[in-house]
């Protein structure tokens, strides 16, 4: 083991400060990252403050990131894919038994024995896994993803989370060009969904309550925007999409975005509202329309979503922080005030 800077928490209303944690030393299909950049991801707020407590309870201390982008400073004598000096990147998972049908199909994130990259028990230490608010981590090598040299580091971070999160069910879903897209709320989700939608070829329409957003959307790739209180603008565009991403996080009238898919229509939610939202049926059967969910996708899908941005240049709009400035993210993103994810500069760790 070995002595790693770290941020955390030691209570759900504690603030975060500086502390020192544990990291296992390099195994033989281990790789070490010297992380450079966080994201902040608004799931990092709800496991610091336990909101998640009856699905997910949180352990203290706790250690969040799982937007990682860094560089390989160790690897193990079996790994062969990456070497000290290059670019690396951890999201979501850094473990799962590889084994199951899952696993197999590269669906790592539906394995039942999948490890989070914080908050879950650590299989080598018998512990806690802690996250990227960290100036190094060691993961399994399969769990390493490559990072093209092209991207802004900084604005690659949020990728592992919101643009995985994102980009998966369009790919699932088949967006392509000639297809018309929606993308419901202009946030830390919805930007990513709005840059790949347009990327992909698709007519993409941004749905909004704040009228001020107009211009942001566009400027982001929207080919139009719709304010979901206008009952006209919303009745011009019924029974005409072929997919639909929901990225509100908050209750809303789900039926009248399914009122808007076209025949085989789809909506799929990566927002997750604490109240159920009442689905009208008949909506769904009139069109074989469907109403899904999704998380993030499985390592080699990550893989292809980092190669999909370097192709096209896409990276998340951030406004980066030193680690020092945590607490007040925190506070902003619960008002929503950033545009659109906070990125944290390690090198800041380094100065304490």
């Amino acid at each position: 083991m070995y002595k790693a800077k770290a941020y955390s928490v030691s209570g759900a209303t504690a603030p975060f400060a500086s502390t020192t944690i544990e990291r296992r030393d390099p195994t033989e299909h281990d790789v070490q990252i010297e992380i450079l950049f966080c994201g902040i991801c608004h799931s990092d707020l709800h496991q610091a403050r336990n909101e998640w407590s009856g699905l997910m309870p949180t352990a203290y201390p706790c250690v969040p990131g799982h937007e990682i982008v860094g560089r390989v400073t160790k690897v193990g004598s079996a790994v062969t894919r990456f070497k000290p000096g290059d670019l690396a990147a951890v999201g979501c998972m850094v473990d799962s038994d590889g084994t199951c049908p899952e696993c197999k199909s590269g669906f790592e994130q539906f394995c039942p024995n999948m490890t989070l990259t914080y908050n879950f028990p650590d299989k080598h230490t018998g512990g806690i896994t802690y996250g990227g608010y960290s100036d190094s981590i060691v993961v399994k090598d399969h769990f390493v993803l490559s990072v093209p040299s092209n991207l802004d580091l900084a604005g690659a971070a949020p990728l592992l989370c919101a643009g995985i999160t994102t980009y998966s069910p369009m790919r699932h879903w088949g967006v392509t060009k000639g297809k018309k897209v929606g993308v419901v709320g202009l946030g830390g989700l919805g930007h990513m969904g709005v840059k790949f939608a347009h990327a992909l070829g698709a007519h993409t329409v941004v749905f909004t309550t704040s009228p001020g957003k107009k211009d942001d959307a566009l400027r982001l790739g929207a080919d139009e925007v719709v304010l979901s209180r206008d009952a006209n603008e919303m009745a011009k565009h019924a029974g005409s999409f072929d997919f639909i991403l929901d990225a509100v996080a908050a209750e809303h009238d789900i039926n009248a975005y399914i009122q808007l898919l076209a025949r085989d229509g789809n909506i799929t939610m990566v927002g997750a509202p604490e109240t159920p939202l009442p689905v009208a049926v008949f909506g769904l059967l009139i069109r074989r329309r469907s109403f899904s969910g999704s998380i993030i996708g499985g390592i080699p899908e990550t893989q292809e979503m980092l190669d999909f941005c370097s192709k096209h240049n896409i990276t998340s709009d951030v406004e980066v922080i030193p680690i020092q400035k945590v607490n007040e993210a925190y506070e902003r993103l619960v008002k929503s005030d950033v545009k659109y994810r906070f990125s944290i500069d390690m090198a800041s760790l380094k100065a304490e």
